[in-house]
């Protein structure tokens, strides 16, 4: 049957020569894949810009109950970013964001709080022109607290970990932080706080597995 529903892309594979798996929560079915036939074509219509990582998405979608692939039958561009794509900072942050999300977001996580929260967080950060360097880390404490394991205090988040006083207040900050909040952080303590967030998000889901965008990140942002 053909749904029309919104949906936020989290990455695309390459599938044959010219085709693509992509990977959209939509708001209608949370987490879905779907193939692309012909995107990486030269003649094709379709326009591969449309799946870069945490495109909005205005779709109508063939949907079938327990299908592993369906398909999209019409497919337009929800809200075009203003920023992300032009900014490298930010375009950094979105990579770091499309991988936490594809490690972290499964197919049924609270779909419709799942997409409003996501819609209004890359929304927001499309929207900053200035003190948008601590938004990644806003970012995954607020997403903890949508996935179930969303710290009160420091205390929750460098639990057998080293660390000290100054780092615990910072954490605290952030908790309460919303994404335009000021937050004297140096890069040094960004950097701590950062390895922290995700040995707090290793402890609570499982095979979390190392992230390849960190390194790209922690350099763009020093």
């Amino acid at each position: 049957m053909l749904y029309k529903t919104r949906g936020i892309v989290f990455r695309f594979t390459k599938y044959g020569d010219t085709s693509i798996i992509v990977n959209i929560f939509t708001e209608t079915f949370g987490l879905q894949a779907y193939i692309v036939n012909g995107v990486r074509s030269k003649s094709s219509k379709s326009k591969i810009a449309l799946y870069q990582p945490l495109t909005f998405l205005d779709m109508v979608v063939y949907h079938r109950e327990h299908a592993k692939i369906n398909r999209i039958k019409e497919v337009k561009c929800l809200k075009p970013f203003q920023s992300l794509i032009l900014d490298i900072k930010k375009s950094t942050v979105v990579m770091f964001i499309s991988e936490v999300l594809n490690k972290t977001v499964r197919e049924e996580s609270h779909t419709q709080e799942m997409f409003d929260f996501l819609l209004d967080a890359i929304s927001s950060f499309d929207r900053q022109v200035q003190h948008y360097e601590n938004f990644h880390l806003i970012f995954l404490l607020k997403l903890s607290r949508l996935l179930g394991f969303g710290p009160r205090s420091a205390n929750e988040v460098v639990v057998g970990r080293p660390s000290d006083p100054e780092i615990d207040r910072i954490i605290d900050q952030c908790i309460e932080a919303e994404y335009d909040t000021v937050l004297n952080i140096s890069n040094a303590q960004r950097r701590i706080m950062l390895e922290f967030l995700l040995g707090f998000f290793s402890d609570h889901i499982e095979n979390l597995g190392e992230f390849r965008s960190i390194k790209v990140l922690q350099e763009v942002m020093s």
